[in-house]
């Protein structure tokens, strides 16, 4: 047979020869990728081990197969029927350096699969791995393509890397933003500064929302408006940032907002008054405790306690501060054992600021700001019974009803 295509054309049973090889490994991988490939990813799913489910879902056996029909070519092409040496060996390093190509695809995948199997745990919330796993990755795909070029060039692969010393300065640069990321990396994961789910603040990118991944080189946060921000792992070192995990934790969110009284309407209580407030069972306990100690002090005044403005008096702002205080303390969805503060701070061009500082048992953005609008619409409803009145700076309205 050979003889009668040597024949024909010198080159004919070299080109046979290796189509028969080439056909052969192509066969063999056919063969490989529809029948073990589907028997592994159908145990798979079979299984109840979720390891097997993530080293299928990243292609790590249809890449190992892939070594077997390099192997084929590379134990055949001896036998290739009037192949020269040089051509012998031409097609035993491109397939050697195939091999390490899928092997390298291999590796990566599995480390890839490794991460996705260590997402799982609830460790990985506190220090997730994704950055470490790329870096490594880097590193294998170095060796790998080092290895490639070898096996190619059919040189030693220590003979490649003895070169790199001189290209450390060069690689440097070229890695500088890995090498940030990475340093980055080790401190944010040594440090626990930043975790999957977290929600950050970085107002110079734009950033306020979940941490949704942690990666090498990036930090990905889906802001409330659901698009994406992208910041770069090593300013999450360098710059400053507000992550609110803390909050989430304590399972409390905090309310600070200050009502403005009009400070024209504050004046003290006359007994009518304060008999009427009274009513108000918020204000029984406080009413009769202040009375007490406002007696006990007019009572060791050394002269003319008999006028009003020698004595210490209940005031409307006290008694609305003072309401407000136990409206707080008895509200349901405000935490017990948190700060709870209602405060004057100092007067200004808009009145009288009385600000409320509490903390609301719930860290549900919704439900926190249902929880806030309730708090301060009763409060600004019911100012008007202690005398008060808001402030609020002249509108178009006032100026027509003068």
């Amino acid at each position: 047979m050979l003889e009668q295509l040597a024949a024909i054309h010198p080159l004919l049973p070299t080109a046979a020869g290796l189509l028969v090889l080439l056909a052969a490994a192509v066969i063999v991988n056919l063969i490989l990728k529809h029948v073990m490939v589907r028997a592994v990813r159908a145990f798979a799913k079979r299984s109840r081990a979720t390891w097997d489910d993530a080293l299928v879902s990243h292609n790590v056996f249809g890449r190992l197969v892939q070594v077997v029909p390099a192997l084929i070519i590379f134990t055949g092409a001896p036998f290739v029927p009037d192949l020269p040496d040089g051509g012998v060996q031409l097609v035993r390093n491109v397939a050697m350096g195939y091999t390490v190509l899928m092997l390298t695809l291999a590796l990566t995948a599995a480390l890839s699969a490794a991460n996705t199997i260590y997402s799982a745990s609830p460790m990985a919330r506190e220090r997730p791995i994704k950055g470490f796993v790329q870096l490594v990755q880097i590193v294998v795909w170095i060796l790998g393509g080092v290895m490639i070029i070898a096996a190619v060039l059919d040189r030693s692969p220590l003979l490649l890397l003895s070169g790199f010393g001189a290209m450390t300065a060069i690689l440097i640069l070229v890695f500088k933003d890995t090498i940030l990321s990475l340093v980055a990396s080790v401190q944010l994961t040594a440090q626990d500064m930043v975790r999957v789910g977290d929600w950050i603040e970085m107002p110079q990118f734009g950033a306020d929302g979940d941490v949704v991944d942690v990666q090498l080189h990036t930090v990905k946060v889906q802001n409330w408006d659901k698009t994406i921000t992208t910041i770069p792992t090593h300013r999450l070192i360098t710059d400053s940032f507000k992550n609110w995990r803390g909050m989430s934790q304590t399972g409390a969110r905090r309310i600070k907002r200050a009502i403005h009284i009009d400070v024209s309407t504050i004046r003290m209580q006359t007994e009518d008054e304060v008999k009427h407030f009274t009513r108000f069972a918020l204000l029984k306990d406080y009413i009769r405790n202040k009375e007490k100690e406002l007696a006990d002090y007019n009572a060791g005044l050394a002269n003319e306690v008999d006028a009003d403005v020698n004595k210490r008096r209940l005031t409307n702002i006290g008694m609305f501060r003072a309401y407000a205080y136990n409206y707080l303390k008895n509200h349901p969805k405000i935490h017990e054992g948190m700060t709870l503060i209602v405060r004057q701070l100092a007067p200004g061009p808009e009145g009288l600021p009385l600000e409320i500082y509490c903390f609301t048992n719930t860290t549900v953005w919704a439900d926190y700001e249902s929880i806030q609008s309730d708090i301060f619409d009763h409060l600004l409803a019911i100012v008007q019974e202690f005398g008060l009145r808001l402030y609020q700076k002249p509108a178009g309205s006032d100026f027509a009803r003068l």
